[in-house]
Formats: structure tokens, C-alpha cells, sequence
């Protein structure tokens, strides 16, 4: 693929689509949370900010967010791109990040849709059934941005990992040492 006359791989066009994808991810999942709040007469108001899960959430999204528009328009910056490790080191912590984000919003989910009776806390699905339905779509659009980084990690060790030799075996070290 040739683009402004310099070739392109097809591993960076996947990259930098992962990337873009990413960004929409991140927004729609940062405005889905922020706006979750729902209104219980008896209960009353539940929102994002109620629950601390939740809040990590939205921070480490906006943070993966922002970070993919950066890796986006860094990686086409040549002097940027022989830079690898960078890619490699931030793209397996935001990744291990947001597995913890979905950890958290898992627990979350599932505490409000079962309760824990040892604690003596009820489900609260039942009364705050808007609020539970968006937490569940926040977890799937979360999960594909999850995904896009872990395909994306695996990508920036590919590059990493390539530019070095495979280490010697014990018969190749024999050889070297006679």
C-alpha cells in the first residue's frame, strides 16, 4: 500500500484502525456512564458517582481514550515510530487497565443484579432497572475497546520482539564458545 509515497504496512493501517476505533469506544462509553442516573421514590437517585467502581472506570477510559488519539497520530510521526517500546510498555498498561475496569464493572453487575446476602445487600436491579441495562451496555462497548487493546499489544510486541535476534541455543553457544 502506498500512501504520500512511502509504503504503509498492512500491520500499520490495522493498528492505527484499532486506534481510531478505540477513540468512539471510549467516548461512547464515558458518555453512557456519566449520564447513567436513575430515580427511585423509595430508594432515590443512583448514579455513576455513587459507586467508586465506576468512577475508575471513567477514568481509566478517558485516560485509553486519550492515549489511542496520542498513539494514533504519534505512529504516523516517523521519528516516533522507531520508538516501539513506547508503544509496547503503554499498550500493555492500558490493556492490564482495562481489564481491571472490567473486572470492576463486572462485580458491579453482578452485586446489583444478585446482591450478596451474607452482607445483607439486596439486588437492586428490580428498582433500578435503567440504570442496570446501561451498566450492561457500558460492559459490552468496554469489552470491545478491551479487545482493540489487546490486539493492540499484541501488535506492539510483534514489533518490539522483531527487532531483535531469537537468543542462541545451548548447540549454537558450544559452537560460538570452540
Amino acid at each position: 500500500m502506498l500512501i504520500l509515497g512511502e509504503e504503509v504496512s498492512t500491520l500499520k493501517v490495522v493498528d492505527s484502525s484499532l486506534r481510531l476505533i478505540v477513540i468512539p469506544l471510549s467516548i461512547a462509553s464515558l458518555w453512557l456512564t456519566l449520564t447513567n442516573h436513575q430515580e427511585n421514590e423509595i430508594y432515590g437517585r443512583l448514579e455513576f458517582s455513587n459507586l467508586k467502581g465506576l468512577k475508575f472506570l471513567v477514568s481509566i477510559t478517558a485516560i485509553s481514550g486519550g492515549y489511542a488519539l496520542i498513539a494514533f497520530v504519534s505512529s504516523w510521526v516517523k521519528r516516533l515510530m522507531n520508538k516501539a517500546w513506547i508503544f509496547f510498555v503503554c499498550d500493555q498498561v492500558v490493556a492490564y487497565l482495562m481489564v481491571a475496569c472490567v473486572g470492576s464493572l463486572g462485580e458491579i453487575l453482578y452485586l446489583a443484579y444478585n446482591g450478596n446476602q451474607k452482607v445483607t445487600w439486596s439486588e437492586a436491579c428490580s428498582s433500578y432497572g435503567k440504570f442496570c441495562g446501561r451498566l450492561n451496555l457500558i460492559l459490552v462497548v468496554h469489552f470491545i475497546a478491551l479487545i482493540c487493546f489487546f490486539v493492540l499489544s499484541l501488535i506492539s510486541a510483534f514489533r518490539v520482539f522483531t527487532r531483535f535476534d531469537p537468543p542462541l541455543s545451548s548447540k549454537e553457544v558450544e559452537v560460538e564458545t570452540t
